[in-house]
């Protein structure tokens, strides 16, 4: 065994770190006497040198378990650049060529390698099997550990196999490691790796520099985040999306609003996700949208926020994804975006899934809606989910404890709780509990005839939203526990039998109120009040821009646009094109004396103007309007256009029209010509040219009934996309 003296000495040598941190030194001590080993440490606090150091120091090879091929290669960098030599550190993976693997081979069969990084598949294939078995193995290092259970937030399969092939390559000693895991989860990765005697280490969770907001999510989220990030410019930071989709289209809207960001998905190639990795951990980029793909193992310790765009769907990978924010013990902003939609988007997934991952995936998210509607300090919540306990009710650390909701009394309501709970035999969950204490004859209750016993409906003339909170700062307070072997049932601990004979004072807060998001409402997307004095100075710069260019005034610009103007004051080309209806060309074209006015009125009236809240966006041209556009340029009729995409003709056209009015010029003189009169298009256009709207039910009344309605709106399309565009 190594002595506390050499230890210290090795770590400087090796690692240039003057003392260990937390458990470190423990923990590597217990695996350099070949001991079993489970390490609880969270994001940050060092878990990858509890292997590193003592695989450097014994003999043979340590073989580490690692879920990602681009932790493997930060990591291996990482041991390669502090070693005299190279091929201390190699990986196993399919991402290496022959010629790459045999080299790798032969450093381990000549002793250079002591770090060999492999993904569990790798580990179970049969070649390589064989070769390990050649090989002295100091130890195993299963890495990302809560991989293998089911209640983890990152459950493989293929994890579930890691035992059988120690079995077979030989045993040595394992050392588990997870940055989050709860009771249960814990378990299991003792069990499945047949380490139940192994010695635990477990690091607090608390990460007293984080701070934890939760918001709700609206319409206008990729605005909020782009202020966000310009008033932290220059900061590294990681946004984390649920679907590959959203990644890739808010990197490139945050691109469009001059932020250095690139998306990072597991659908991208590994060479394309290498680079991305590399460029941020260099600083050539500041932001990273991804999916949770990114983040595992990546060593950068000034990640100073972590936005979550869509709730995650356990707190197991919201706390591990939020670690990865100010690791070097500096500012670390934790924020997350909240809404019943995501939420149920979510619960739709799990449809079809077995019965029993169903149940596990809805408890999680339980858990998750939680904590985000909870108006209780969401470090304390988030310590006790882990089985910590946080001793103060204020940690000065997150949105509730910045801005605390009044505490009322709820003695009487956790009173009938707890009865609850007892009268229902502890046999069932917090849903069951609540509607029994309601007074809800549901058919399960009714079934299991609990609505004929005494305690039911006890608070069926509370205040129905008590419930929740009363519940879940009841478990916090230790009154209630949940069993997670059956997926949650809600069972008396002793101090809550005894509360039940001698009840105290008990204070709750009500959950935060989260509004069902406006879905459809996408035009309200500024925030500002409308400035009624600039509209009109705007409205009258519009029709003598108009009457100088011979053109109706909805062809400079369209009303929305004027009231976006008067609500967000742009003053150049490029703040212009951020306004609803303003393309590039209509901004060359019509832009110049409307910026001067603003900019003119601005100074007189001495306007700060909101520059955070003008955001680009980028077109999102639907894979279907992609093809209009290059069918229509094919000159395909619009009849067989609509066909092929499968929709009604005048659908096709409201597609075209969505087209055309966001400043894309098409060209259907093809069709028209095919289609109509010439003088009828002719007599449309000299309507539209002289009209001030062009709404077509006026222009069907002002041309009698000579002209149909879809001959109108062709002639429309042609007029807006030749004048407006």
């Amino acid at each position: 065994m190594t002595n506390n003296y050499n230890l210290t000495e090795n770590l400087k040598h090796f690692f240039g770190f003057d003392s260990f941190k937390g458990d470190q030194e423990a923990i590597i001590k217990n695996v350099l006497e070949g001991n079993d080993t489970f390490v609880l440490m969270p994001t940050g606090g060092g878990k990858s040198l509890c292997y590193q150091l003592p695989s450097l120091l014994m003999e043979g090879t340590a073989i580490v378990v690692s879920p990602l091929i681009a932790l493997m290669k930060n990591q291996v960098d990482v041991v390669n650049g502090i070693s005299e030599h190279d091929g201390v550190a190699h990986y196993l993976n399919s991402s290496l060529k022959k010629s790459a693997i045999d080299k790798v081979k032969e450093d381990i069969s000549n002793g250079v390698t002591k770090l060999l990084y492999v993904a569990p598949e790798s580990l179970n294939k049969e070649d390589n099997v064989e070769f390990f078995k050649t090989v002295k193995i100091s130890f195993y290092a299963i890495d990302e550990a809560h991989c293998i259970s089911e209640w983890g937030h990152d459950f493989r399969p293929e994890y579930r196999k890691i035992r059988n092939a120690i079995d077979e390559i030989g045993k040595a000693p394992v050392i588990a490691l997870t940055a989050t895991a709860t009771d249960k989860v814990r378990s299991d990765i003792k069990k499945s790796l047949g380490i139940e005697g192994a010695k635990e280490f477990k690091s607090s969770f608390n990460r007293p520099n984080l701070y934890y907001e939760v918001r709700q999510k609206t319409n206008d989220i990729d605005r909020h985040i782009i202020m966000f990030i310009k008033q932290h410019a220059g900061k590294s930071g990681i946004v984390y999306c649920l679907s590959r989709k959203k990644v890739e289209e808010l990197a490139a809207v945050l691109r469009a609003n001059d932020i250095k960001a690139e998306p990072y998905h597991a659908g991208m190639d590994s060479e394309t996700r290498s680079k991305t990795q590399d460029a941020f951990l260099m600083e050539k980029i500041d932001i990273i949208v991804a999916t949770i793909a990114f983040g595992m193992g990546i060593d950068k310790p000034d990640v100073r926020f972590v936005i979550h765009y869509d709730i995650p769907k356990s707190l197991e990978g919201y706390y591990q994804e939020t670690g990865r924010a100010g690791r070097d013990g500096d500012e670390g902003i934790c924020i997350a975006f909240y809404s019943h939609k995501d939420l149920r988007k979510l619960e739709k997934f799990m449809d079809g899934k077995p019965v029993a991952e169903q149940d596990i995936g809805k408890q999680l998210l339980q858990e998750t809606s939680a904590y985000a509607e909870s108006s209780v300090c969401r470090r304390k919540m988030l310590l006790h989910y882990f089985g910590e306990e946080y001793p103060y009710d204020n940690c000065h650390n997150c949105d509730n404890c910045q801005h605390p909701k009044e505490r009322i009394e709820a003695t009487r309501q956790l009173l009938t709780v707890l009865k609850a709970v007892k009268a229902l035999k502890e046999n069932f969950r917090q849903e069951y509990v609540v509607d029994f204490v309601k007074g809800r004859g549901t058919d399960d209750i009714v079934s299991h005839k609990h609505d004929t016993l005494e305690e039911f409906g006890a608070g069926e003339n509370d205040n129905p939203k008590v419930w929740g909170p009363v519940i879940r700062q009841a478990l916090i307070a230790g009154y209630l526990k949940k069993d997670v072997e059956s997926y949650g049932v809600l069972k008396l601990t002793a101090s809550g039998n005894r509360y039940i004979s001698n009840p105290k004072d008990f204070m709750v807060v009500l959950d935060r109120e989260f509004r069902p998001e406006d879905e459809d409402d996408t035009s309200k997307s500024y925030i500002c009040a409308l400035d009624d004095t600039l509209y009109a100075m705007l409205k009258d710069l519009r029709k003598n821009v108009a009457r100088k260019n011979g053109v109706p005034t909805y062809v400079v610009f369209q009303d929305v646009s004027l009231e976006q103007m008067a609500t967000m004051y742009p003053v150049n080309e490029q703040e212009l094109q951020n306004i609803q209806g303003v393309s590039y060309g209509k901004a060359k074209r019509y832009g110049a004396p409307f910026c001067a006015l603003i900019k003119k009125y601005c100074e007189e009236n001495e306007i700060e103007r909101f520059e955070e809240m003008r955001v680009k966006t980028v077109a999102k041209k639907s894979q279907a309007k992609v093809k209009i556009i290059e069918n229509i340029d094919r000159k395909i009729p619009l009849y067989d256009i609509a066909a092929a995409e499968g929709l009604e003709y005048e659908e096709l056209l409201t597609k075209i029209e969505e087209i055309v009015y966001s400043g894309i010029k098409l060209n259907i003189d093809y069709f028209i010509e095919e289609e109509m009169d010439e003088d009828h298009v002719l007599d449309i256009y000299d309507y539209f040219m002289e009209s001030d709207t062009d709404d077509v039910e006026a222009a069907e009344n002002e041309l009698g009934g000579d002209y149909s309605e879809t001959e109108i709106r062709l002639v429309r399309i042609k007029f807006i996309s030749e004048m407006a565009n």
